[in-house]
């Protein structure tokens, strides 16, 4: 099934229309009744799993820690209510 939608419309559900092209969908764009363009998935392309987005987020984070303090930072004081002083 083919869906068409106008330009100013895609454009606000761009990311809903690009999900169902990657499903295998037909979406065209329109310009005033007239079809402009086709939203198709790029051939080998694909995501990477939640697995593997966490893998890469762990390993910036290891990097981070390992950026050493300035001079001038300062460590917070907490009450027993674990509010800042």
């Amino acid at each position: 099934m083919t869906i068409h939608v106008n330009i100013g419309e895609a454009k606000t559900r761009f990311s809903e229309l690009a999900a169902r092209a990657m499903r295998g969908e037909d979406i065209v764009v329109q310009k005033a009744g007239v079809p402009m363009l086709r939203l198709v998935p790029i051939q080998g392309a694909k995501g990477i799993d939640k697995a593997e987005r966490r893998t890469r987020i762990d390993a910036m984070l290891a990097e981070a820690d390992k950026i050493p303090r300035s001079d001038n930072s300062f460590e917070l004081e907490w009450d027993e209510n674990g509010l800042p002083i």
